[in-house]
């Protein structure tokens, strides 16, 4: 398992001379980084302004594509004027430290309780100067994220953490479920304990100075009254913009804390309370017995890390008389083709109306002028990669209501 993660800490996609070349920069930061647990890096920066660095950021970036920032600057057009000559530009400006990340631009997603969450995207150039930077950090710390981590890591997923959870309920009998949940904590990261768990390894002076400039970073949203701009995360000394390349990585470094924590208390031996975690989603898998114990020790140590929790959405169940749903799949009773209960999982009703949404949208008056080939192969598209998520337990059901709705 080790060693097929350890694979994959070069680039993904499809191999290029620069993704081979950066592959190897990254396996050789990671093993340096593994064999010496207390290691700091000292010279960072000259790998970051890297031709071919620079080179797979910009692929990585122009593949995820997105929104143009508060410059309005897109792929496309850059492409038009001369990719080169951008990339060379933004090389000079790093090499030479004149580097200054530009505002955020404001834009408001929908959640799945119908309010709204608020992302910072930047610009198309400090997307890339983000993932040179990425490219650069991400197989240092992933030496030292946990094996409890399962978010925005190499050969890791969304559904291994699903699995593991199952198997701490199904397999040890921990039928007791701290289902936990966080008040905006991409947005409540406090700064200065976060740049320390960057500084623990790197040392680096102007790859730890671009951080700081990227969390302090001004908002811009625009209004019916015009632009506003907002310094809130840099007066405030919290946050890290949701919406950033480089975001999802010190998110994870700073849950790292909690997760370090709860490994090595008393609590978790006496409780035999097992974290899972996927980016700002957690459970606490415990012993009968051990909920209440767990729940109460997790409050604390998230009050020490100046994190709150969401009380509202954050409880105790008990298995098998109660469910909980972690991403996207509902944990409780199921039930066979012969009727007999079982402990398992199958899509959550949230998870199921998302995708109905998101097949009526697609399928909406609006889509008229477009072609009806077109928009089977959207729908597909949808579909496919829905369905290859929630390929666990009892799905045909769900495959069912999905196939009758498109």
């Amino acid at each position: 398992m080790e060693a097929a993660r350890a694979a994959e800490i070069g680039p993904p996609g499809l191999p290029t001379p620069a993704g081979a070349k950066v592959q190897k920069l990254r396996k050789s930061l990671h093993a340096k980084a593994k064999a010496e647990v207390g290691y700091r890096f000292y010279s960072l920066w000259d790998k970051v302004h890297r031709e071919d660095v620079l080179e797979e950021a910009w692929r990585q970036c122009r593949r995820n594509g997105g929104a143009p920032g508060v410059d309005e600057e897109e792929f496309k057009v850059i492409e038009a004027q001369g990719k080169e000559a951008w990339l060379a530009n933004l090389q000079d400006e790093l090499r030479a430290k004149r580097y200054a990340p530009r505002p955020l631009l404001r834009v408001w997603i929908p959640k799945a309780n119908g309010k709204l969450r608020p992302l910072g995207i930047p610009t198309v150039r400090d997307r890339v100067a983000q993932a040179a930077v990425l490219l650069v950090l991400q197989p240092i710390f992933e030496a030292d994220l946990l094996a409890e981590q399962y978010g925005f890591r190499p050969g890791l997923d969304a559904k291994m953490a699903v699995r593991r959870a199952f198997f701490h309920i199904n397999q040890h009998g921990r039928h007791e479920i701290v289902d936990a949940n966080l008040k905006d904590y991409f947005n409540a990261i406090p700064h200065s304990p976060l740049m320390r768990c960057v500084a623990r390894r790197v040392a680096d002076r102007q790859v730890l100075k671009t951080i700081k400039q990227w969390l302090g970073s001004p908002v811009m949203e625009r209004t019916r009254q015009g632009w506003t701009r907002t310094t809130e995360a840099r007066d405030g000394r919290r946050g890290t913009p949701q919406g950033g390349v480089f975001s999802p990585l010190l998110a994870n470094l700073y849950f790292r804390r909690f997760a370090l924590a709860w490994r090595r208390g008393d609590v978790t031996r006496k409780t035999d309370a097992h974290l899972v975690n996927y980016a700002d989603d957690f459970v606490l898998c415990c012993r009968p017995g051990g909920g209440e114990v767990a729940l109460a020790k997790m409050r604390e140590l998230m009050g020490k890390l100046g994190l709150t929790v969401n009380e509202e959405k954050t409880r105790l169940v008990r298995l098998p008389e109660g469910s909980f749903d972690f991403l996207g799949y509902t944990f409780g009773w199921q039930y066979g083709r012969d009727g007999k209960p079982y402990l398992g999982t199958r899509p959550s009703k949230r998870a199921l109306l998302r995708v109905l949404r998101r097949i009526h949208d697609e399928t909406s008056m609006r889509w008229n002028t477009t072609s009806a080939e077109k928009r089977v192969e959207e729908v597909n598209r949808v579909l496919r990669g829905w369905c290859s998520y929630f390929d666990q337990g009892p799905v045909f059901r769900a495959y069912r209501v999905c196939r009758s709705s498109a």
